[in-house]
C-alpha cells in the first residue's frame, strides 16, 4: 500500500495540475476581460490610492494591509517557490508566472473590492474581512457551508509549513553545506523560530502590520540591490536568460504535453507567490480602514505586480545565470543559495540567507493572522486563541518534515481555498464592475 506521504503528493499533483491551472488562470482571464483590463487601465490610479486618507471601520491602513499581504508572499514564495518552478519546469515556467501575475492582478482587484464591500463581524462585534464574510454577507446565509469550507481549508493552508521547513534548510545549507542535519537539530532550530514568531503573532494584527510595513519595503529594496549587483557583473549573459525563459515557455521539443507541463508548473508556483484567487489577502485587506471598496481593490491589485512580477523576476535571473537548477527531486532555497554562491562567492549566499530569514519570519507573521481569522469565524474569538498555540506547534513540527510533503500539504489546502473564493468572486463580480464604473478616484 502507498504511504501517507505518497498519497499526499499524488493527490496534490492531480488537484494542482490541470484542474487548478484551468480554474485559476481561466478565472483570472475572465475577470481581466470582464473588468476591461483593469490592471492596465488603472495601474497609476492604484499607486496614487496608497496616499489617500482613509476613514472607515478597521484596524490598519491600506498601505499596511498591502505590505502585510506582500510580506506573506514575498520571501519563501518568491524565492523558494521560483526556484522550485525552475527546477521542475525549467526557465519557461517563469513566463507563465508573469502571465499569472497579470491575471492575478485582475483577480486581486475583485477580491480587495469585495472584502470591503461585504465586511462582516466576529462574535465580539469586531469587523473582519475575508472570503467567508463575503460569502455570508454577499451571497446570504444559505451559502454558509461554502464559507465554512473555506475557513476549514484556511486553518491548514495558513500553517506556514513550507516557510518553516525552508528556513531551517537555508541555515543548514549555508553553515553545513553538503551535510544532512538530524531531526534533533532541526527541532532545536524549530524551537528558536517558534519563540521569535510568537513574540509578534500574539500581539495581533496591529503588531503584525506595523512590523510588515517597516520590514517589507526595506527587504525588497535590499534584494533589488543584490540582484542588480549580479546583473551588472554578468551583463553580457542577461539577454540569454530572457531568451531561455521565452524559449522554454513555448518550446515544443517535449511535445504539447511538455509545453502544458511547463505552463502548469509556473501557474502552480505562482499560486503560492501571489495567492490571487486563494482568498488569503482578502482577510488582510478586510482589516483596512478604507471605506471605499474600489480603492481598496486597486491597492490589493498591486500585490501580484510586486511579488509574482517584480520579485520573482529578481529571483529567476541569478538562478538561470548560474545554471545550477538541473537537480533531482524538489529543491527550493538550496538552489537559490547555490546560485549566489556561484555568482557572488564568499558573500552572496550569506546576504541572501539574511534576507530569506527576515522574509520567512514576515510571512509567518501574516499567515498567523489569516489562520486566526478563519478560526474566529468557525469557533469565535475566545476559542480562536487556541489556534495560535496550534499554529506555533506546527511551525515546530514543520521544521523537521521533508519538503515535498510540506509543499504538497500547502498546495492542496490553497487549491481547496480557491474553490469557495472564486465562486463568490464570480457570482458577485457584476457588483464590482458596477462600482468600478461609478468610481471617481
Amino acid at each position: 500500500m502507498p504511504s501517507v506521504r505518497e498519497l499526499i503528493i499524488s493527490l496534490t499533483d492531480f488537484v494542482c495540475g490541470y484542474p487548478l491551472f484551468i480554474w485559476l488562470m481561466g478565472g483570472g482571464l475572465f475577470l481581466f476581460i470582464y473588468s476591461r483590463a483593469v490592471p492596465l487601465r488603472k495601474f497609476g490610479t492604484a499607486i496614487r490610492s496608497l496616499e489617500t486618507r482613509q476613514e472607515g471601520a478597521g484596524e490598519i491602513s491600506s498601505f499596511q494591509a498591502l505590505m502585510s499581504a506582500i510580506s506573506a508572499t514575498v520571501g519563501m514564495g518568491s524565492i523558494a517557490g521560483v526556484a522550485i518552478a525552475i527546477v521542475v519546469g525549467g526557465p519557461g515556467a517563469i513566463f507563465w508566472m508573469w502571465v499569472s501575475a497579470l491575471l492575478g492582478m485582475a483577480t486581486k482587484f475583485f477580491e480587495g473590492t469585495l472584502t470591503i464591500m461585504y465586511k462582516g463581524k466576529n462574535d465580539q462585534g469586531e469587523y473582519r474581512g475575508g472570503p467567508m464574510y463575503v460569502i455570508t454577507e454577499g451571497l446570504g446565509p444559505k451559502f454558509r457551508p461554502l464559507a465554512v469550507f473555506f475557513a476549514c481549508a484556511g486553518l491548514l493552508g495558513c500553517l506556514c509549513v513550507m516557510q518553516a521547513n525552508q528556513l531551517v534548510e537555508t541555515v543548514i545549507t549555508v553553515f553545513v553545506p553538503g551535510q544532512t542535519a538530524g531531526v534533533g537539530v532541526k527541532l532545536l532550530m524549530g524551537v528558536g523560530i517558534t519563540l521569535i514568531v510568537s513574540m509578534v503573532v500574539l500581539g495581533g494584527v496591529s503588531r503584525i502590520a506595523k512590523v510588515a510595513s517597516r520590514v517589507a519595503p526595506i527587504m525588497v529594496s535590499v534584494y533589488f540591490i543584490l540582484v542588480v549587483t549580479v546583473i551588472v557583473l554578468n551583463l553580457k549573459e542577461v539577454p540569454a536568460v530572457f531568451g531561455q525563459i521565452f524559449e522554454g515557455a513555448f518550446s515544443l521539443k517535449a511535445g504539447l504535453g511538455g509545453l502544458a507541463g511547463v505552463a502548469v508548473t509556473g501557474a502552480r508556483r505562482a499560486m503560492l507567490v501571489n495567492e490571487a484567487g486563494v482568498g488569503t489577502a482578502m482577510m488582510m485587506h478586510g482589516a483596512s480602514r478604507n471605506a471605499e471598496p474600489v480603492r481598496e481593490g486597486l491597492v490589493a491589485m498591486l500585490g501580484p505586480a510586486i511579488d509574482s512580477g517584480f520579485v520573482c523576476t529578481l529571483t529567476a535571473i541569478p538562478i538561470i545565470l548560474a545554471g545550477n537548477f538541473h537537480v533531482e527531486g524538489v529543491k527550493g532555497l538550496s538552489v537559490a543559495l547555490g546560485a549566489y554562491d556561484i555568482l557572488l562567492p564568499v558573500v552572496g549566499k550569506y546576504v541572501l540567507m539574511v534576507l530569506v530569514v527576515v522574509f520567512a519570519f514576515s510571512t509567518m507573521f501574516s499567515y498567523s493572522y489569516y489562520g486566526r481569522t478563519c478560526a474566529e469565524f468557525l469557533f469565535g474569538k475566545k476559542k480562536a486563541r487556541y489556534y495560535d498555540i496550534f499554529y506555533l506547534l506546527m511551525i515546530l513540527i514543520a521544521s523537521a518534515i521533508t519538503l515535498d510533503v510540506a509543499v504538497g500539504l500547502m498546495d492542496l489546502a490553497f487549491a481547496l481555498m480557491s474553490v469557495p473564493t472564486l465562486i463568490a468572486v464570480f457570482k458577485l463580480s457584476p457588483k464590482v464592475v458596477k462600482a468600478l464604473k461609478a468610481y471617481r478616484g
